[in-house]
């Protein structure tokens, strides 16, 4: 009888495991199937027969290149897929595509160059999307098309030099924006157009030397944008005007600014509107002109506009005294034209009494 309870323990203990064919690769396959671990086991390719009840699968840290279409067909019950830390560098059209229910993809650390609009399709439910260190160089209107769901992106520390309109057009819910350590050298307006839900947009540890006057206006419910470590020498007051949520606070620092008394007036003006936050206003610091190379701003804010002041006083007193000048000239003009004719009058009073 012992012995019987004893081979029945064994089954029991063995059946979910002979269920689930992945733990001959290495895999950790718990009962409930729930959860299949299959990371860092220098797989060089997405195995199938991942058993369909799983909502948690990681292939993370292997050797995969490819993700072939209709890999996960079986696996419709999928929340959470990591495939961090291979080689991916082709994602086939509709590799996704059975995966409804999918809320977090997980593609960091790979070798993607671009995204088709077939990366895509299946995912219109997931909220999470991770694509940072990859060797993504341009976003376009097909990249992300059909993640109307989507809360979080991130790309940061790709190549992106260019954002073409409508890249993000169907992301309305989209709530965070990363976008740190890319090759952007500009902001165009309409680049973020749709994104009226959108609370944190990173863009620090770029080349922005330029951001178009009407870029933020749509992002109505910012409150974070980091623009740190760019090429920013000057801002337009306008720019950061046209930002009209409640609160917003603005990361600045690591910009080689140019510190002129232009430059004093932006700054004086936008932190005396309430609802914009310059946090680290104290920490930007000067690089042009040279004699000012590497002060802090706040150093010597009060001292920009000297120069001007003072050349604007020379301008005006010069212009008084010119005025007073021309105005003493005339005065004597007048009276030296008033002595004239007394002296003619009276030549002339002369002339008539000689007869």
């Amino acid at each position: 009888m012992k012995q019987l309870v004893f081979v029945l323990l064994l089954v029991t203990e063995a059946s979910p495991r002979s269920n689930c064919t992945l733990w001959k690769l290495g895999c950790d396959c718990p009962r409930d199937y729930k959860f299949t671990i299959c990371s860092r086991l220098d797989l060089t390719q997405l195995p199938g027969r991942v058993p369909t009840s799983t909502e948690l699968l990681d292939f993370s840290g292997n050797l995969i290149s490819v993700v072939p279409k209709n890999i996960f067909s079986a696996n419709r019950k999928l929340r959470v897929l990591l495939l961090q830390n291979n080689n991916i560098s082709v994602m086939e059209d509709g590799c996704f595509a059975q995966l409804e229910f999918l809320q977090k993809l997980d593609l960091s650390w790979n070798r993607i160059s671009s995204l088709t609009e077939g990366f895509s399709v299946g995912l219109a439910f997931l909220r999470e999307l991770q694509l940072s260190h990859n060797q993504l160089s341009s976003l376009d209107s097909r990249s992300f098309f059909h993640l109307d769901g989507l809360q979080r992106l991130n790309l940061t520390n790709n190549r992106v030099q260019s954002i073409q309109m409508r890249s993000f057009s169907t992301m309305s819910s989209l709530r965070q924006l990363h976008l740190r350590n890319n090759q952007l050298a500009s902001l165009r307006g309409g680049t973020f157009s749709m994104l009226r839900s959108l609370e944190i947009l990173s863009l620090a540890g770029n080349q922005i030397s330029k951001i178009e006057m009407v870029v933020f206006s749509p992002l109505t419910s910012m409150t974070l944008l980091n623009l740190a470590d760019n090429r920013l020498s000057t801002v337009s007051f306008k720019t950061f005007l046209s930002i009209h949520t409640y609160s917003t606070h603005i990361l600045l620092q690591g910009n080689p600014w140019n510190c002129d008394c232009e430059l004093h007036r932006v700054f004086r003006k936008l932190r005396s509107i309430q609802r914009l936050f310059l946090d680290d206003y104290s920490n930007l610091t000067c690089m042009e002109p040279p004699v000012l190379r590497e002060h802090l701003l706040t150093d010597v804010d009060s001292e920009l506009c000297i120069a001007e002041t003072v050349t604007v006083l020379i301008i005006t007193i010069t212009v008084v005294i010119t005025v007073l000048a021309t105005m003493l000239m005339g005065e004597r003009k007048k009276k030296k034209r008033r002595k004239g004719l007394h002296w003619t009058q009276q030549g002339e009073f002369s002339d008539v009494s000689d007869f």
